[in-house]
């Protein structure tokens, strides 16, 4: 009968021959297989621009969108926001498996290149947008080269090993946050630099025209330097699965008559290399991947809805439900994240994984965002009494644009301003570390429940275009909800908590749904089978 093996380069082989032999040995003490930190520097630079060239958006988008002529309320920039948003991930639904699949056939190396070369292009068109037609086209333009960022992890996957795969997934999230906390800190800093810093960019006319350019073409840079150390430093990684067909070897007759020397069955055997096919759609969806798929679906929806409505929250004004951001203070508040992530992704989460598996870290990311969600919106309040304060204290103040000096007349408002943040703070901190746990950890349970290695695109494909899915409807679910609910004057929780709330409760749904799951997850099924068909090979040469 046929029987796995998988024609591995001969660094993988020696993970794979470090693990099976702790396996047969009891007593051995299973150690971390040192990072392959070339080959990872690389694709850590690929991840890293996506994040920068989606968030660096955030900070700006509602004042963009503010300013085209299509809105013609205040209330109605939460709505035509959620659609630019949404368009992004509407493209990148509709092309992500194929990216998954293309790179199962040509490789990984000239997926990864093309997503960059068109991820660059596609920010800077988006930051020369006047109007919504065009933010809207080259949006969704730029939703067509991003999803082969699921490729990477295909990568990742095929340069690892059961020791090390869950510190090395972790870089992936560690990447993609840093590189939102960079992105929208960029957003926020660098957009419409003829009136933030007139002195450097005040009689530029091309900042003046295109007031979000500069934004773009910065996060492009990342991009831009990923490609070139790809060029040069990322190898070819796809290895065609095959197995190994023994059969009784059965001699050729010549055209001389047989003799009585003549042997009619060989006694040795003969052995055939074939290539493993890839397996169909529908036996690839076995009751666990779906059951994956759907928790997978559930989580990101209500991250992607959290992600939308947050810098929306931000901006709108106190006496609406929000904070009264202006956009720098937008990319301050997002780049508060960036504190807690390298404590999460590089120590606690790899530490967690292994002692507690990726089950349990999946379900303790999604039960420490449900409160943050609920949480939230309540920040208002206290924006709202800072506001009225400053107010009678300075008229036509601008809401929360500096911190009170505490030599003021109304220097104790500082007190709650402080207040404000440090809350603020806090649950942000409790964001980005449930974002960590519950994103890295399905990251690893997608791949392990993959049943070879040959699967791995597939389904890193699948996870992204559910992911893809759920930001399509997100943005426009909460940017809908928003809308509707800061026009109407409804009790709690359907006044602007009720986003918010529409948050949690997708999110409870996805944690219970994450206790169906069995224990199995937490294992690279791929690698299981591996051994199980080396161990038949070695059973059946004893024999």
């Amino acid at each position: 009968m046929p029987t796995a093996r998988n024609a591995s380069p001969p660094g993988i082989r020696q993970n794979q021959g470090q693990i099976i032999a702790a396996e047969n040995n009891s007593a051995a003490v299973i150690r971390e297989t040192p990072l392959p930190w070339g080959k990872l520097s690389v694709l850590l630079a690929v991840r890293l621009s996506d994040p920068i060239n989606f968030s660096l958006v955030l900070p700006f988008i509602y004042k963009m969108v503010s300013e085209f002529d299509v809105v013609k309320s205040p209330k109605d920039v939460a709505f035509y926001s959620g659609l630019i948003m949404a368009s992004l991930s509407i493209s990148q639904t509709m092309t992500v498996m194929y990216w998954g699949r293309l790179s199962d056939r040509i490789g990984r190396r000239p997926v990864i290149l093309i997503g960059l070369v068109g991820n660059t292009a596609t920010t800077i068109l988006f930051g020369m947008s006047r109007s919504f037609t065009w933010a809207l086209i080259t949006r969704s333009m730029n939703g067509m080269f991003i999803g082969t960022s699921s490729v990477v992890k295909s990568v990742v996957v095929e340069i690892s090993d059961d020791t090390n795969r869950p510190r090395m997934m972790a870089m992936l999230p560690l990447a993609w946050n840093l590189g939102a906390v960079v992105g929208a800190s960029i957003g926020g800093i660098f957009a419409d630099p003829v009136h933030q810093y007139p002195g450097l960019f005040g009689s530029s006319k091309v900042f003046a025209t295109f007031p979000y350019l500069l934004p773009s073409l910065i996060g492009s840079i990342v991009a831009v330097f990923g490609f070139i150390m790809g060029i040069y430093q990322l190898d070819e990684t796809l290895v065609k699965e095959t197995c190994v067909v023994t059969a009784p070897l059965v001699p050729r007759l010549s055209t001389n008559a047989a003799n009585e020397l003549t042997p009619l069955v060989g006694r040795d055997v003969e052995s055939t290399v074939v290539e493993v096919e890839q397996r169909s759609i529908r036996d690839l969806l076995t009751p666990t991947v779906i059951r994956v798929m759907t928790t997978n679906a559930l989580m990101c929806m209500s991250v992607s809805m959290s992600d939308q409505l947050y810098p929306i929250f931000a901006a709108t004004k106190p006496s609406d439900g929000g904070l009264g951001f202006e956009f720098r203070k937008i990319g301050y508040s997002l780049a508060i994240s960036g504190i807690a992530v390298l404590y999460v992704q590089l120590i606690a989460y790899p530490k967690l994984a292994l002692k507690h598996g990726v089950l349990f870290c999946y379900q303790a990311g999604m039960k420490i965002l449900i409160p943050v969600f609920i949480a939230i919106p309540f920040l208002s309040l206290l924006a709202d009494k800072v506001k009225s304060a400053i107010d009678v204290a300075i008229p036509d103040a601008s809401p929360l644009l500096s911190l009170p000096a505490i030599s003021t007349p109304w220097g104790a408002l500082s007190l709650d301003y402080c207040l404000l943040w440090a809350l603020l703070t806090f649950l942000l901190l409790a964001r980005i570390a449930g974002d960590v746990l519950a994103f890295t950890s399905i990251n690893l349970i997608t791949a392990n429940v993959a049943p070879s290695r040959a699967d791995l695109g597939f389904m890193n494909g699948a996870q992204q275009m559910a992911m893809s899915f759920t930001r399509i409807l997100g943005p426009l679910v909460s940017g809908t909800a928003w809308s509707w609910s800061i026009k109407h004057s409804l009790p709690f929780p359907f006044n602007s908590h009720f986003a918010w709330m529409l948050c949690a409760l997708l999110m409870a749904v996805a944690s219970y749904m994450s206790h169906t799951l069995p224990n199995s997850v937490n294992k690279f099924a791929a690698d299981n089978r591996t051994r199980a068909g080396n161990n038949e090979i070695s059973n059946s040469n004893a024999e």
